[in-house]
């Protein structure tokens, strides 16, 4: 008897530690970036979706007809959780003569997503500037200014690294500078096409902290050669030859559990039937997640 509430206890921890490793499906909305913002919305509904990634272009155009309000009602009256968002604002990271006005560009994305209700977003590292070893050096002073403005509108901005920058393109350069900014409104993510067809190494995942990562793109590579890799050659989680099983275990020991949002460029997808492809999404990632033990 003494000891059966140690027992519960020791089995209420148990089953903690195992939700903290649960992780959910989500849809990028440049996967179906032809159908606009509010199809694409509606046709992965009717296919299951909840979690949703919106882009800031797709949204800018909804905006030519109508206001944000209705945009964020598309969302909710679909029952869709809005999870993450795409700021779409470039310059920010880099020393260079335009970051007054990306950081002015970035605060006014900030403030339209804090309209929506929504508190997290992201910028990538896009550039094909050519830096220098002191360019990074100014580069944590930069991301902890961006920092600064999303703070304002209470919205966590996370960093994604992309294999072509010439400013951040891997995983531990990416740690590396948001530690030294220490912003508590700034996180790393995680983008698997990036990260497995890049300038990275599998064991460069033991390099995260406990829950550091705030946030994950979801893809498949397929099996070629990496040299003819480009933006459009990703593949639905499970089709292509990236150990994601690895990958998806190695998260979860590291303690994420939020979003694995599906992001895709092939035009089959972009301008197929977003019910269509959002179905073979989440057949195939579920699948995927579920051999990986974290759904």
């Amino acid at each position: 008897m003494l000891a059966t509430p140690l027992a519960l206890a020791a089995t209420s921890a148990l089953s903690a530690a195992v939700d903290e490793k649960k992780m959910t499906l989500a849809i990028h909305q440049n996967t179906s970036s032809g159908a606009g913002y509010r199809k694409s919305l509606e046709g992965w509904a009717r296919a299951g979706i909840k979690d949703v990634e919106i882009t800031n272009v797709l949204l800018d155009d909804f905006l030519k007809t109508d206001d944000l309000t209705a945009a964020t009602r598309v969302i909710t009256d679909l029952g869709l959780n809005l999870v993450h968002a795409a700021t779409g604002v470039t310059e920010l990271w880099e020393p260079n003569p335009n970051r007054d006005a990306a950081l002015d560009r970035l605060k006014k994305r900030c403030e339209m997503y804090a309209q929506m209700g929504l508190h997290r977003a992201y910028a990538s590292t896009a550039t094909s500037k050519k830096v220098t070893e002191d360019d990074y050096k100014a580069g944590v002073d930069n991301i902890y200014d961006a920092g600064d403005v999303a703070k304002q509108f209470d919205i966590t901005l996370r960093i994604e690294f992309l294999r072509t920058s010439t400013f951040i393109s891997t995983l531990p350069t990416l740690l590396k500078m948001t530690r030294a900014a220490l912003h508590p409104n700034i996180e790393p993510m995680l983008d698997f096409y990036h990260f497995w067809s890049g300038l990275n190494k599998f064991e460069d995942l033991d390099q995260i902290r406990f829950q550091e990562i705030g946030h994950v793109h979801f893809q498949d590579v397929p099996d070629m050669p990496r040299e003819l890799l480009d933006l459009t050659t990703r593949f639905i989680p499970g089709d292509g030859v990236s150990p994601l099983t690895r990958i998806l275990g190695k998260l979860a020991e590291k303690g994420y559990a939020g979003p694995l949002s599906v992001e895709l460029f092939l035009p089959k997808f972009q301008q197929g039937d977003p019910f269509e492809v959002a179905r073979e999404i989440r057949v195939k990632s579920e699948r995927v997640m579920q051999q990986a033990g974290v759904i």
